[in-house]
């Protein structure tokens, strides 16, 4: 027998929020448990009389009342049956929600047996203390928060002037000077090189040709402490392949917990790919519910049938029994 406690419950990966809705009556209204996107407790409700109503709204509390959430998301309405049929409201950008009445819609398609609402939020956003504009609570760098500020200055002019370069590091399209030192003190495979006769150590260069040389630009400045945010969410994949290379671990898991935060529909497949290739469980984890748990697989079939083509076997094992596990809870 179902858990009628699951009959509230709102499943969640860092920006989506899904609720599975069972033959719901008329006159009725029902509230969800509380779920956390962002910094913020939120609620679904849905009330069906002649239309349908759907809410959204964060749960009051002193941080909604101080600095309520500024929101960006697509919601819809699928039908579980059939081909299964989704209704989309247009999106709402920017919205300000305090109260359960900020967002309302009203679907006035009449709905039957299963349904579940989806959620995705493209961004969440807080006014600025003096005054500015809204800031995005995802926009704050994880690599740019390991950073001291004060030390790797230094090391990052040392690294932009070409400061007493020694060794020089080939990329697949051009070239840049580098410290080796500064290498070996942040990569045990680059110390392995220049301690031993390699080939690098006697023509002091590193040949690194699957790289281009903006990603090799942006390898080098996290190693010395100066990459960019926009930089670091550019190149995360050709980072996390060389930190996985040069077993740098403080940058596979920056890598790692960055590209959990804003999976979707079209990087989605690439980065199940790079999850498996990499021994990523979270991210594996997190593609494998964005695709099988909240029907995402139904948005993109053409593209994950070309993936199933070439895909790792055990990969594919993988989603198959993910796919059992789903096909078993609804």
């Amino acid at each position: 027998m179902n858990d009628p406690s699951s009959a509230y419950k709102v499943e969640t990966t860092s920006r989506l929020a899904q609720w599975k809705i069972d033959n719901l009556s008329s006159c009725t209204y029902r509230k969800s448990d509380p779920f956390k996107i962002g910094k913020w407790n939120w609620h679904l409700s849905v009330e069906k009389n002649r239309v349908l109503f759907v809410k959204l709204y964060p749960e009051i509390s002193n941080l909604t009342r101080e600095n309520p959430p500024i929101a960006s998301f697509s919601i819809r309405v699928i039908c579980s049956a059939g081909d299964r049929k989704a209704l989309t409201h247009p999106g709402i950008t920017d919205k300000k929600l305090k109260t359960n009445d900020d967002f309302v819609w009203q679907v006035e398609v009449p709905l039957t047996g299963k349904f579940i609402i989806d959620v995705e939020f493209l961004d969440l956003k807080t006014s600025s203390p003096d005054g500015g504009e809204p800031s995005s609570i995802w926009a704050e760098g994880i690599a740019k928060k390991q950073s001291n500020a004060t030390a790797l200055a230094c090391l990052g002019r040392m690294l932009k002037e070409s400061i007493h370069t020694d060794i020089t590091i080939n990329a697949s399209d051009g070239s840049i000077g580098a410290h080796r030192a500064v290498l070996s003190s942040r990569s045990p495979v680059f110390s392995s090189m220049f301690a031993h006769d390699l080939k690098e150590k006697e023509l002091s260069t590193i040949n690194i040709s699957d790289m281009s040389l903006e990603a090799c630009q942006a390898f080098l400045n996290y190693i010395y402490g100066s990459i960019q945010h926009e930089e670091f969410l550019d190149h995360r994949l050709a980072l996390i392949r060389a930190a996985d290379k040069y077993d740098i671990n403080d940058l596979k898991e920056a890598c790692h917990e960055s590209l959990l935060e804003d999976i979707d529909t079209k990087n989605v497949l690439e980065r199940l790919q790079s999850a498996s290739l990499y021994q990523l469980p979270k991210l594996k984890m997190s593609c494998m519910t964005y695709l099988v748990k909240f029907s995402r697989i139904f948005d993109i079939r053409e593209d994950f049938d070309a993936f199933m083509q070439c895909a790792d076997r055990d990969l594919i094992a993988e989603i198959f029994h993910e796919i059992l596990i789903a096909w078993k809870g609804f």
